[in-house]
């Protein structure tokens, strides 16, 4: 019997009566989260107030397959071919400073160039980019704008909590569960704190060998889907430093990456799933993990990493100048569910905050060669 995927409706995301007044909430908590960095952050800069410690910006190429059956073959996917692209490595903490303090929650954000159709940002539809914000976890710890509130909080004043040892971490994971005494005991946090201790125990290994999630459910044209870019195997049997100890030394993630690119290329597999149960693989929980025997994951693109060398200190610079966000796609690949719909103007806000601060121009590239210069 053939598999029934489930079509996209309207319906499938919920509205949240509180959500505009809440959204106002969180913009302003990051942009002065942000303001507050330059001083604060340990680095002069205005940092991102989620993935603030970038690895490195590398070029890449994606290559849309071709024979892709009708359901895979919706929207950017439908048309086969060949697009440069430019990829950031990062932490997902909100914080700079040592990779031991930081934690190995890391994220691949792609952006894709000469790619047709308006995007969903209203103030820039003409870029020509397609980007992706994914994490290495195929869940998260946030559902809701409410939960979205005290989680931030919690994230950007964790160094405060932890450096207070035993005692320090207990008042952090109460006030995780209880929203900071907000909930009642029937509405506590469970799910999103059992989720965060999962993702937490994520152990801390080469970048090239994580695989990235799109976090919340997306469009796939007349679907929905999850995506994810995996380690391609063959690509992932030749990583020489593969599991890594972040007390080691004080940067461990970036050296192993840069190591491994300036001796071999990678490839890692684009991967859609797409949902064929609504109550087993929901669009507004994202502590569901969908089951792949459900639906299991197809490729239907490969990023690929050419031999490169990013060890400059302007790989960094220039890295840091470039905004990533999910809704950067066009309409037929839509982020779905309110905790995706918070990440609109969250980073588009915070983006334009950090980049007045940090006085760079903020503009969409043409080009990966715009950025990084032709490939030596």
């Amino acid at each position: 019997m053939a598999t029934q995927f489930v079509r996209y409706t309207p319906d499938v995301e919920k509205d949240d009566p509180r959500f505009d007044q809440n959204l106002q909430t969180v913009i302003k908590k990051t942009e002065s989260y942000i303001a507050e960095s330059v001083g604060a952050g340990g680095t002069g800069r205005a940092l991102r107030d989620a993935h603030a410690k970038g690895y490195g910006l590398v070029r890449g190429e994606v290559e849309i397959l071709d024979g892709l059956p009708p359901e895979y073959a919706q929207g950017i996917y439908a048309t086969p071919g060949t697009h440069d692209a430019l990829i950031r490595f990062s932490n997902g903490s909100p914080h700079a400073g040592a990779d031991a303090r930081l934690g190995a929650a890391t994220g691949l954000a792609l952006k894709m160039f000469g790619m047709p159709g308006p995007t969903l940002l209203e103030d820039e539809p003409d870029t020509g980019t397609f980007d992706y914000a994914n994490i290495n976890g195929p869940i998260f710890f946030c559902n809701t704008v409410e939960h979205y509130l005290f989680i931030q909080d919690l994230f950007l004043n964790a160094p405060a909590y932890f450096a207070q040892g035993r005692p320090g971490m207990h008042r952090f994971f109460t006030d995780f569960v209880t929203g900071k005494g907000t909930l009642d005991r029937d509405g506590w946090a469970w799910d999103e704190f059992l989720a965060y201790l999962r993702l937490s125990k994520t152990p801390p290994v080469n970048l090239l060998l994580s695989s990235y999630w799109t976090m919340g459910a997306v469009r796939h044209g007349d679907h929905i889907a999850k995506v994810r870019f995996t380690p391609e195997p063959s690509a992932a049997a030749k990583v020489v430093r593969r599991d890594l100890d972040t007390a080691s030394e004080q940067e461990v993630f970036r050296p192993a990456l840069q190591a491994e690119l300036l001796e071999r290329p990678f490839t890692f597999d684009i991967q859609v799933q797409l949902c064929t149960d609504l109550a087993r693989m929901p669009v507004e929980d994202t502590t569901v993990e969908w089951p792949e025997r459900l639906s299991p994951s197809f490729t239907v693109a490969k990023l690929r990493l050419p031999r490169q060398d990013i060890s400059g200190p302007e790989n960094l610079e220039k890295m840091d100048a470039l905004s990533f966000t999910p809704w950067r796609v066009t309409a037929e690949h839509a982020p779905l569910g309110n905790i995706m719909r918070v990440r609109k103007e969250v980073y588009r806000r915070s983006s334009i905050e950090r980049h007045q601060l940090n006085r760079q121009p903020r503009t969409e590239p043409r080009s990966a060669d715009e950025v990084l210069g032709p490939l030596r």
